[in-house]
């Protein structure tokens, strides 16, 4: 509840946060190539980054603007480790207003083990930690499929957070026939990954997944689809 009410101081004061360096969008680390996201499109199942899965993988993403489409700068890497999914997650979503802690460090602090990190409620803590803000909560979607008005609320999560630089991390469960990009067809995927822009006329979202399955790190996705993915489980905004 206090982010929706403080959103309209804070979408008020954007310009003066953006000039500040422990708020603004984070600056290109050295030896990271830029992806320039909307040389591709946006509409849903494109790739912006796709093919390239090398171990320790890291991208600088540049933001972008235009009428219909918000995306955020952030610094992208591969997870580290099979079950670091929430770490490097949580790591994208950082970089986008901090210069982050390493994935091994958030795995510490989101308690992570080799069976995965427990729960999102976990991640939306650590967000806050290492903001000092209150802007992030958790929002369950219990129901499969959801509701209108927990698909309504998502977007508009969406929405509110990627418009004052806030990235959105959200656990998933990716069964076979409903997945994204490369993911293994004959399994079923329980993950997070980053929501860092989206489309209001495509209504597609930008994702930054760190398990980049058959090389797929950024990608659109569509509105419909990520709100089938989530529950469920919940996320971060």
């Amino acid at each position: 509840m206090r982010k929706r009410l403080v959103s309209a101081a804070i979408a008020a004061t954007a310009a003066l946060a953006l000039s500040s360096p422990g708020l603004a969008q984070a600056a290109p680390r050295p030896h990271a190539p830029n992806v320039s996201v909307l040389a591709h499109g946006s509409s849903a199942g494109t790739a912006v980054v796709s093919g390239q899965n090398k171990p320790g993988t890291k991208l600088h993403v540049d933001g972008a603007r235009t009428e219909s489409v918000h995306t955020l700068q952030i610094d992208y890497q591969v997870q580290q480790t099979g079950y670091w999914c929430g770490p490097a997650a949580t790591r994208i979503a950082l970089s986008a207003r901090t210069s982050p802690p390493s994935q091994a460090d958030l795995a510490g602090q989101l308690g992570t083990t080799v069976n995965g990190t427990d729960h999102i409620g976990l991640v939306t803590n650590v967000l806050n930690a290492n903001l000092g803000t209150g802007w992030y909560e958790t929002k369950q979607m219990p129901n499969d499929p959801p509701t209108q008005a927990q698909r309504d609320l998502l977007w508009r999560d969406i929405v509110l957070d990627v418009d004052n630089n806030y990235p959105i991390v959200a656990n998933i469960v990716a069964p076979p026939g409903n997945q994204p990009p490369g993911y293994p067809s004959d399994q079923t995927i329980y993950h997070y990954f980053t929501v860092i822009g989206y489309d209001d006329a495509d209504r597609t979202v930008l994702i930054a997944d760190p398990a980049s399955f058959g090389g797929n790190q950024i990608y659109w996705l569509s509105f419909d689809q990520l709100a089938t993915l989530i529950p469920p489980k919940g996320y971060s905004a």
